[in-house]
């Protein structure tokens, strides 16, 4: 008769393609049914900083949401708060009320804030459609980063200037996703933002975040390489960079390319930057819809995508985007066609922990 370790292990190579390399630990880790399992270790014992995103509503109305981040987490970012959008209503006018609250927070509970973000394609006011020269948009991008990291300096210590640069499919090693500062400077706005924000907060790190570039498939390859070009360019022209940032919203249908992923994050270290997981989740939407087995799927891509990383470099910081599946951007995007709640978080929606946080901390305790 098969042991539950075994099962498991079968179950996830079955049923998702997983690997046998992380199906038989990754079934070791969670063959203890999860009733009979030693408690989690506090996060303040983990080598890793944890973390995980912020959303405004419930940090403000919920208590069980403040007491989850405070107990889980020793970093935490905003998902609004900080992007053009939510600062900017007009040109003239910043509004801080949101970043605010969020530094209140997290700096009365001991937890660090992220910044995101500076420089992004997204989440743009409508005004900056009306920037109509490279003059006038180095004057903008150059004066918001001044602005709101000299509000901060010293508090946010590390800042996703440069939110996803690269197009979903690049058509060159040379593409930069389209916006109004591609658009109106070219590629020379990622180097005219890092150096702003160096010359604005020199002890803050400066982080390229970006998404997509861990799975197999010649668009995700091309990403990489994509990425790989920029980063490469910006640090032989002695551009501040500290660190990229992988996003990690992994898809529980598509395998990660643990080869690519883990030569890519070689790639970053031997050039000096540090390496961070900033946005963890896992898409389920394709996943089968029984719990406890879509918990060890959405566990096991996890634990594939972690186990890449690792092999090549300890990260810096691992952060969830979000931490309790009560509160995911996944349904809004990706709302299973079952009727089924999604589960891409550590906490289910009754803050209780699933298989991925046992995953996030084994990774947490760290070197694998």
């Amino acid at each position: 008769m098969l042991s539950r370790r075994e099962t498991l292990s079968t179950a996830l190579k079955a049923v998702c393609g997983i690997s046998a390399s992380v199906a038989s630990p990754l079934g070791t880790l969670l063959a203890t049914p999860a009733a009979a399992q030693p408690p989690l270790r506090s996060p303040a014992e983990w080598t890793i900083p944890f973390g995980a995103a912020l959303r405004d509503g419930p940090l403000a109305d919920e208590p069980d949401y403040r007491a989850a981040i405070v107990k889980h987490c020793r970093q935490v970012v905003g998902e609004g708060g900080l992007k053009w959008f939510d600062l900017r209503p007009s040109r003239e006018r910043f509004v801080f009320d949101q970043a605010d609250k969020q530094l209140n927070f997290a700096t009365g509970n001991g937890l660090e804030l992220r910044g995101h973000t500076l420089v992004w394609y997204g989440a743009m006011p409508d005004w900056t459609k009306t920037i109509a020269s490279a003059a006038e948009a180095e004057r903008e991008l150059v004066g918001h980063i001044e602005t709101v990291m000299g509000r901060y300096r010293g508090r946010i210590k590390s800042w996703d200037v440069i939110n996803e640069p690269i197009p979903d499919d690049p058509a060159s090693r040379s593409d930069i996703r389209p916006s109004i500062w591609q658009q109106r400077l070219g590629e020379s706005h990622i180097a005219l933002a890092l150096r702003a924000a160096a010359r604005t907060d020199p002890a803050a790190k400066l982080i390229i975040n970006e998404y997509d570039i861990e799975f197999v498939g010649d668009r995700f390859r091309r990403k990489r390489d994509a990425m790989l070009r920029l980063v490469r360019d910006l640090k032989l022209r002695n551009v501040p960079l500290h660190g990229i940032g992988l996003q990690g919203h992994l898809r529980g249908d598509l395998a990660i390319d643990r080869e690519g992923l883990s030569a890519f994050v070689s790639e970053m270290r031997a050039l000096g930057l540090e390496v961070l997981v900033t946005e963890l989740d896992v898409v389920d939407d394709r996943l089968p819809a029984p719990p406890e087995l879509r918990d060890m799927l959405v566990a096991a891509r996890a634990y594939e995508f972690l186990q890449a990383i690792h092999a090549a470099a300890r990260p810096t910081a691992v952060l969830t985007w979000g931490i309790t599946d009560k509160y995911s951007w996944v349904p809004l995007w990706f709302k299973r066609g079952d009727g089924q709640p999604n589960r891409p978080l550590p906490l289910d929606e009754a803050y209780r922990p699933k298989p991925l946080m046992r995953v996030l901390e084994h990774f947490g305790q760290g070197p694998r």
